[in-house]
């Protein structure tokens, strides 16, 4: 804003002496400047949420595994096998397709932006909006796909357990002499504190992704905000290419927050289905 302001004084100055060179120059010279605060504040936001996203599936990779141990416990034993392939793969593949192909996306959405805003003989910004519309539909059918999957097949492998325990413990009373009831009963009671502290682990994992995710998302949003404020407050004075710059990078910050947002969302939902899918098998006995 204080480039922006000193901006306009020259400008004023060039235009009342009807030097236009002198009023081009001096654009360029503050549209570099500002460009080059953008530039420096952007890599390191993206460099925090590449940060956050490693964080994130690290931490998801050690905790699935646990509530997989967890829901063997249990006896979800088709569930587990099942769904801990396919967490862990789709958890990490979506990790490696935002940091490889959705951040360079956005980054060749926010050059394209910023070269369009050097000259009004340069018209790109329609192909810099193709790319944040492709990055907003990739990351809904992502988070689509993954909480279908992941709820698809916890329904079916939590009926099946349910009615297989179910039928174990049956045989178990009814065919061992003796002790059968009681060994049915026993196994009701393990498997009962196996589920208290598989949902306790789960509730940690939310707690945990939460706490990656939320100063990245805050930083974002007051980022967002930021941009937007300072072009809005810019607009009397500035160039109106530097207030679409501004807008253009607070519609950025907005995508960022977008992707973050989505990943923790669509961890902690795989979380809550993990722990649920266990506690339906157990509905069902």
């Amino acid at each position: 804003m204080i480039i922006i302001v000193i901006h306009s004084i020259l400008k004023s100055i060039s235009e009342g002496l009807e030097n236009k060179s002198i009023s081009q120059i001096t654009y360029y010279v503050q549209y570099i400047l500002i460009v080059t605060l953008i530039m420096s504040n952007f890599a390191d936001i993206i460099n925090m949420i590449r940060t956050s996203i490693s964080n994130l599936v690290g931490f998801m990779n050690s905790l699935v595994p646990i509530l997989i141990t967890l829901m063997l416990t249990t006896g979800s034993i088709t569930s587990a096998g099942l769904l801990e392939p396919i967490i862990l793969f789709i958890i990490t593949f979506i990790g490696n397709f935002i940091t490889s192909i959705i951040i360079p996306f956005v980054l060749i959405s926010t050059a394209l932006s910023i070269v369009s805003k050097v000259s009004s003989k340069i018209q790109i910004d329609k192909l810099s909006k193709f790319f944040n519309s492709t990055v907003v539909w990739i990351l809904g059918i992502t988070l689509t796909l993954f909480v279908g999957i992941i709820s698809v097949e916890g329904s079916l492998s939590s009926t099946v357990d349910g009615i297989t325990a179910k039928t174990a413990k049956a045989a178990v009373s009814n065919f061992i002499p003796v002790v059968g009831k009681i060994l049915g009963d026993a196994v009701d009671t393990v498997i009962g504190c196996s589920n208290i502290l598989k949902n306790a682990l789960g509730l940690v994992g939310v707690i945990v992704v939460i706490g990656i995710c939320i100063s990245p998302i805050i930083k974002l949003a007051v980022l967002m905000g930021l941009y937007y404020l300072a072009g809005a407050l810019c607009q009397p004075i500035a160039d109106e290419k530097i207030v679409k710059l501004l807008d253009e990078m607070g519609g950025t910050f907005k995508l960022l927050l977008a992707i973050m947002c989505s990943i923790s969302v669509m961890l902690i939902v795989g979380t809550t289905l993990v722990v649920k899918v266990t506690n339906t098998g157990l509905m069902y006995r």
